[in-house]
């Protein structure tokens, strides 16, 4: 090897490290350029879009929690707390019919009432637990004296004691009775509640209710 040739490679044996530490440097000053536009566009804010991403997540999350329990008042509560035992007794009036019951109607009404009202105690128990609020209050003015429909323990062993005739004519009156009070109780919840779902409850029972009222007067008036 000349010694031309000695000098020329070993001016581009020098020279490339040279090349290859600029390379590096450019494809870091890339990177660099590109995580900041990555990040938002402009540098810092960018970044801080990212936060307010997670920020704005958990706050409309928050919101929405806040508007639920916001959405609950006194007289939500109260209708549910109310209406879950006025509702376990219809229930339990209902069951009664299996065996007693002589009138085909009767029989129909009492299925009905059955399998309406039962789904509805579980629907209100979910909303009591979901507010926090016990699903049953610890005094409860008024209930079972007679302004909501709900019968004392003996008019409840009076009525088991029926068959027949007798049972369908005790149970059409004190079902009339029943539902009325349940009315009543709906009416005041759609009149005083803040709650969506507890209000269309409300509504579905003044209506639904209303109309059986009307058959089971009916069947009372024919027996």
């Amino acid at each position: 090897m000349t010694a031309f040739t000695r000098a020329f490679h070993g001016k581009h044996l020098h020279r490339k490290p040279v090349r290859r530490v600029a390379a590096v440097g450019v494809v870091a000053a890339g990177a660099l350029m590109l995580s900041a536009c990555g990040s938002g566009g402009d540098g810092a804010s960018g970044m801080s879009g990212m936060d307010h991403g997670g920020s704005k997540s958990s706050a409309t999350a928050t919101a929405t929690a806040a508007a639920k329990a916001g959405d609950v008042d006194e007289a939500d509560v109260t209708f549910a707390q109310m209406m879950i035992p006025h509702h376990e007794q219809a229930v339990a009036m209902a069951e009664l019919a299996d065996g007693r019951a002589s009138d085909a109607e009767i029989k129909d009404l009492a299925a009905k009432i059955e399998k309406a009202q039962d789904p509805e105690i579980k629907t209100m128990t979910g909303w009591l637990k979901s507010w926090g609020k016990p699903t049953v209050a610890g005094d409860m003015p008024g209930m079972g004296m007679g302004g909501d429909g709900m019968m004392s323990d003996k008019d409840m062993k009076e009525l088991k004691a029926m068959q027949g005739k007798e049972f369908d004519k005790m149970f059409a009156q004190m079902m009339i009775d029943h539902h009325n009070g349940a009315i009543a109780m709906a009416k005041t919840e759609q009149k005083s509640g803040q709650n969506a779902d507890a209000k269309k409850m409300a509504d579905a029972i003044v209506t639904g209710q209303s109309a059986e009222v009307k058959q089971l007067q009916s069947i009372l008036d024919r027996l």
